[in-house]
């Protein structure tokens, strides 16, 4: 059907206009068959006196072109190229020209620019003209053609920033200021070394431009702003010597309470981005203190007359509105500041500054102080619970009597934070705070949600983890919570109950067995609703059932097992929702932990479900900028008949980037793929042999995931890679065929390496630790089969050396700080731990010789941290793993030896832990020492006098439980290794006085097998010792914490004091109370 020009006219008014749309769609739809379609698109696009009609001819040759470029013969290819570029030039409505220049770029997608000379000479004249408005449209088509094409316009780039040099200084053309920055942009991810310099040198004028850009268009400034993301996220060693003065910009357009929200945004976020990325570099060109003056008035700025703090405000959900403005920006700075700065420099500068704001009788200024506290607690938690726990409590307690609602919330919030972040030592407050908490629990108006919202928020994180200290506040706890499912009909209230309930059961665990009926009902109930409303409770619901599961015993919840996997079933055929089946993912892990028989039969259902989830789109939403209408054509509508190769050849994406204005993606899906990574790892490691089946489709999906855009997802996935490890290791281990030998060797073979490359090149931090967790957890289950390989006990040692060398890309590859080793962000601290708990459980799967020369290269930079001005953390950990080590070359070949060449560089160490006025350092240490005893054998007897000498000072003042039950464990590791060397007459009874153990119930085993062994040997001596033996024995025989096999030699040792002196005995049980009898009775006759 061919159209003339004045048809084709004709149909593109009709797909302006509403009405016609879509009859003129199918009557292009058909039209697009005619091989003349281009010509006369082409002569509408340059004659056509209605710019809507031109500028959709434009559109819809792109759409033409974008798809059967190959099609068209090289003739009119070239015909097609002189015309657009003609048309481009006559054209006057800007918006024409912007589609004129989408076209143009999807024919450079397909030409290249070098084979095309008349677009790079008209690209050349037009920015370097001297009439503004073709500067204007020159930069506008420069920027199309490389946004979209950044790659092949590499060779240019030297000339390109010469051009965005001058054009910066056009400050009174800011379309063509806005079009050289969003070109820049566009082109930094493709820059190297050689335009390094280049792109130094344009970093002031950039700023410049920016300054006269937001006085003229501040929607277009914030966008132009995303240059400092690009090249942050690109090459920050670009802004770096302009740090300083990109910081000041930042603070100044982020602080003008005249500009816009958004804009304000976009330049505190850049400050978030900027001190993740070169903290150090922040400290030493002293930014620290400017930041913290500037943002502060924004943390604490009151709002409007008449309005309130968008994280105030209620809507019916109870959630506070988005945290995009510019107050909430303030406060991710100083969280960000949390995470990567060490906090005594941090302290020093912002501590004076929340004092002052929590002194004032200003609330927005008393919000702020406590909002500065919240965000510290995760960042800088051993700071604050080493050295101010008590009087940050003290405040934020105190805040929660204030009389205004703004201030009470933000108490609440700080409280929530402090609990989740400051464990274990927050715990110990209960006596004040549980009371505290449910009395203003009970105070509250329900009307007001997102006031209740933030007061369970700090109840569940508090009572989470309190272990069996939730006891006493059970009843009255399980009572509110309970009526709130049944009395309320405020579904956010129940949401929050069930919620609540899942916290009390993480703690109270099967204490809560009393109240599991009603609450199963109630959770049943919510389950089998069908209305939308219901939707959030459900997925609440699901999560609770699952911590039910993993916490109320497995005889109570077994019996449900299956129940609960055909409801989360049932609800995924019946809803579409990300929320709910990543909850069912949840509850389906659960299951799998206490009854994965229950799981067998539906695994094809559910690895479904999860392998979809892993693959789906879903949720990503690109933001076209060309009218829908356009859309239904942008469809192959080729006859059947064409060759299909072509097709093949062009492989272009439905949509593409070019015509994206940008892209959206759902967190609820995100959050989707996070929990089916995690899920399918935990499902596979739990039901082992019935899993076979979908291991490899699961491996392939989630191996897939680990180069995904978003943190969460990734880490999940190298989670779910080490579980597939350890499930085909356990699968085999159960049936040890050469076959199930080889996929784990082969699962090794990708998962290790992937790791390792992980580890050094990764960016963020938090994926870097999870590598190195699961990395850790694959050793500890695969032992040698990890080393199967030659070179994998070097390249973990290795990569292990380089984190805590503070050498790979997520530790800002070793920094510009070099003299500040003894100070670093917590987190940095925490990764190196990651790193170092990997060593001893390397020292315990391979034969020691092999691990010296490894060791020797790691041991130094451990034994680094133990220094008296290294912080606590850092002392602690040094000493715990230096233990573990040792402990690990007790029960590997060769380990004495080595042990012994390492005791006279570890001895003097582990004792001045010994000394530490830290606690938990002072216990590593005593337990590094009996493990060097037991490890190095007789090589360390002459050491014995000096160990005893310590341990018997420390006895005599220590009142650190732990530290005791750790002294009393290392003196039977050196009686074990070597009882001629220890003085037993004066050392037995000092230990027994000792008993029972209260606090580290693991080294009852080591105790316990020291008095057996002694009792084989030196009967005597242990019988003088026999009523306290007795007496302790109680308090261990039927105690769950005790481990079984300490429990049955403690048995062993019982009966033979029974059997074989049987008077004493008698005398020793009647001294105690009928009930420790009767225990004691029992485990005698069992």
């Amino acid at each position: 059907m061919a159209l003339s020009n004045d048809s084709w006219s004709n149909l593109a008014e009709e797909l302006l206009s509403v009405s016609g749309r879509l009859h003129a769609t199918a009557q292009l739809k058909q039209a697009f068959k005619d091989p003349a379609i281009i010509p006369a698109l082409c002569a509408v696009m340059g004659s056509s006196q209605n710019h809507q009609i031109r500028q959709s001819a434009a559109v819809m040759l792109r759409l033409r072109v974008k798809k059967h470029w190959k099609k068209i013969n090289p003739d009119d290819r070239e015909s097609l190229k002189a015309v657009v570029l003609q048309a481009f030039m006559q054209e006057t409505e800007h918006t024409v020209q912007h589609s004129l220049s989408q076209l143009c770029a999807v024919m450079v997608k397909h030409e290249t620019p070098d084979r095309w000379p008349a677009l790079l000479q008209l690209l050349n004249e037009s920015t370097k003209s001297s009439n503004p408005h073709d500067r204007q449209i020159g930069l506008l088509l420069l920027n199309k053609v490389v946004e979209s094409n950044p790659e092949p316009f590499n060779p240019h780039y030297c000339q390109l920033l010469q051009l965005f040099s001058t054009v910066l200084q056009d400050h009174d053309n800011p379309t063509a200021l806005y079009y050289c920055i969003l070109t820049l942009t566009a082109m930094t991810a493709y820059t190297g070394t050689k335009e390094m310099n280049q792109m130094r040198a344009i970093i002031p004028g950039l700023i410049n431009a920016l300054k006269h850009l937001i006085q003229a268009d501040e929607e277009k400034a914030s966008e132009a702003m995303e240059v400092f993301n690009e090249l942050m996220e690109s090459e920050v060693s670009i802004i770096v010597p302009h740090i300083s003065d990109v910081v000041h910009f930042c603070l100044e357009v982020g602080t003008d309470t005249n500009l816009s929200d958004s804009l304000r945004v976009k330049a505190l976020s850049c400050i978030i981005f900027l001190i993740k990325l070169k903290s150090k570099t922040v400290l030493k060109q002293k930014l620290l203190n400017p930041i913290l003056q500037s943002i502060f008035p924004v943390l604490v700025a009151a709002p409007p007359p008449g309005e309130q703090d968008p994280d105030d405000e209620e809507d019916d959900s109870g959630d506070g509105t988005d945290n995009d403005n510019p107050k909430h920006c303030a406060s991710q700075i100083i969280d960000s500041m949390a995470l990567h700065m060490p906090p005594e420099k941090l302290f020093q500068q912002l501590m004076p500054l929340t004092h002052a704001c929590l002194a004032s009788e200003d609330p927005y200024q008393k919000k702020g102080g406590l909002l500065c506290l919240a965000v510290l607690a995760e960042g800088c938690a051993d700071h604050i619970r080493t050295k101010m726990l008590s009087s940050v409590l003290q405040t934020v307690c105190q805040s929660l009597s204030d009389s205004n609602q703004v201030v009470r919330s933000a108490g609440l919030f700080a409280l929530g934070q402090f609990s989740e972040h400051l464990q274990p030592e927050v715990s110990k407050y209960c006596a004040e705070l549980m009371p505290l908490l449910l009395g203003y629990l009970s105070s509250l108006n329900q009307a007001k949600v997102g006031h209740v919202t933030r007061a369970f928020y700090a109840l569940e994180n508090f009572m989470e983890n309190l272990g069996a200290d939730i006891e006493p506040y059970l009843p009255t706890l399980m009572e509110t919570m309970l009526s709130a499912l049944n009395n309320t009909d405020n579904l956010k209230i129940k949401e929050l109950a069930v919620s609540a309930i899942g916290a009390i059961a993480n703690a109270a665990k099967e204490l809560l067995v009393p109240y599991f009926p009603p609450v199963i009902e109630s959770l049943k109930g919510f389950l089998t609703a069908t209305t939308e409303e219901m939707r959030s409770l459900q997925t609440q619901s699901l999560d609770t059932l699952a911590v039910l599961a993993r916490t109320i015993g497995k005889d109570v919840f077994s019996p449900l097992a299956a129940e609960c996997v055909q409801l989360g079933l049932n609800l995924t055929d019946t809803i579409d929702d990300p929320d709910l089946r990543r909850c069912t993912y949840g509850l389906y892990s659960a299951v799998s932990t206490i009854s994965p028989e229950c799981l067998t039969p539906h695994l094809t259902a559910i690895t479904t479900v999860m392998l979809l989830a892993l693959k789906s789109n879903e949720g990503i939403t690109a933001h076209l900028e060309e009218d829908k209408a356009f859309v239904l054509l942008d469809e192959d509508d080729d006859d059947d008949h064409e060759v299909k190769d072509e097709h093949i050849l062009e492989d272009e994406p439905e949509t593409d980037l070019h015509d994206v204005g940008g892209f959206t993606v759902e967190n609820a899906y995100i959050d989707e793929k996070e929990d089916a990574c995690e899920s399918l790892g935990d499902i596979a490691f739990s039901t082992g042999a019935a899993f076979q089946p979908f291991l490899e489709s699961s491996f392939q999906q989630v191996f897939e995931m680990r180069d995904y855009p978003h943190d969460d997802v990734r880490r999940a996935a190298f989670g779910a890679l080490g579980q597939f490890c350890r499930a085909q290791f356990i699968v085999w281990k159960d049936n040890p065929t050469e076959a199930n030998h080889q996929v784990l060797l082969k699962l090794l073979d990708v998962v290790l390496p992937c790791f390792l490359e992980t580890v050094r090149k990764e960016h963020e931090r938090q994926v870097v630790m999870g590598v190195l967790e699961s990395m850790n957890n694959v050793v500890k289950t695969c032992k040698g089969e990890v080393f199967k390989n030659p070179s994998r006990l070097k390249d973990i040692s290795s990569a292990i050396l380089d984190v805590l060398k503070k050498k790979t890309v997520c530790q800002d590859g070793g920094g510009d700080d070099a003299e500040d080793e003894d100070q670093q962000a917590e987190y940095d601290a925490m990764l190196q731990e990651f790193a170092g708990e990997g060593i001893p459980l390397l020292a315990s799967s391979v034969p020691a010789d092999s691990f010296a020369p490894f060791l020797n290269d790691l041991l130094p930079l451990i034994m680094s941290k133990a220094k008296s001005s290294c912080t606590v953390a850092d002392r602690s950990f040094a000493l715990g793993t230096i233990g573990e080590i040792l402990e690990a070359l007790v029960s590997v070949s060769g380990g004495r030896g080595v042990a012994g060449r390492l005791s006279n560089r570890l001895l003097p160490v582990l004792v001045a832990g010994a000394r530490d006025s830290d606690p938990e350092v002072r216990n590593n240490s005593v337990f590094g020492l009996g493990c060097l005893a037991q490890a190095a054998g007789p090589i360390v007897v002459t050491d014995y006098p000096m160990m005893l000498s310590v341990f018997s000072n420390m006895l005599t003042k220590e009142s650190d439980r732990r530290v005791i039950d750790n002294l009393c464990a290392a003196l039977c590791r050196m009686i074990m290794s070597n009882a001629d060397a220890v003085p037993l007459e004066q050392v037995v009874p000092a230990l027994v006085a000792q008993l029972p153990l209260k606090e580290d119930l693991e080294e009852n085993k080591t105790v316990y097998s020291c008095l057996a062994m002694l009792y084989t040997h030196s009967p005597a001596l242990v019988l003088k010792a026999m009523k306290p033996i007795v007496a302790a024995s109680t308090h261990v025989l039927g105690n769950k914490k005790v481990d079984e096999d300490a429990q049955s030699t403690l048995a062993m040792l019982i009966k033979g004091f029974a059997q074989q002196h049987s008077a004493d005995f008698q005398a020793a049980v009647t001294s105690l109370p009928g009930e420790q009898q009767a225990l004691l009775s029992a485990a005698i006759s069992s």
